[in-house]
């Protein structure tokens, strides 16, 4: 997951007209200390400070203070989805499965009900 690009903070400026700076408010997502990131429009681009804003979907943010940033520019930590299924009768996490069941698993095919 890469950081906000140039062109969204542009789409950002055009959606909120008048707003000479844009901030994000909240807790880094390495280290959870409070911070704030700034943009603000200038002659040469657009300045950035306090941090780095990831949006990985529309008006979902995270951001990344500067130290953390410049040790590790990724989203890394964030916690793993355990899926679970029904394998022989018991609902059991897949992750739990034989190797043979888990292939088994990954090769199913989704039936879409409403289309039928």
């Amino acid at each position: 997951m890469a950081t906000m690009t140039v062109q969204r903070l542009h789409e950002l400026f055009e959606e909120n007209p008048g707003k000479d700076i844009l901030s994000w408010n909240g807790a880094c997502h390495d280290c959870g200390d409070t911070m704030e990131v700034s943009a603000t429009p200038m002659e040469d681009g657009i300045h950035i400070s306090g941090g780095s804003v990831y949006e990985p979907a529309p008006q979902n943010f995270f951001l990344k203070c500067d130290p953390c940033f410049q040790k590790d520019s990724a989203l890394r930590n964030f916690q793993k989805c355990e899926v679970y299924s029904r394998v022989v009768g018991y609902l059991r996490p897949v992750s739990q499965w034989n190797d043979a069941k888990q292939e088994e698993f990954r090769d199913r095919k989704l039936f879409d009900a409403s289309i039928a």
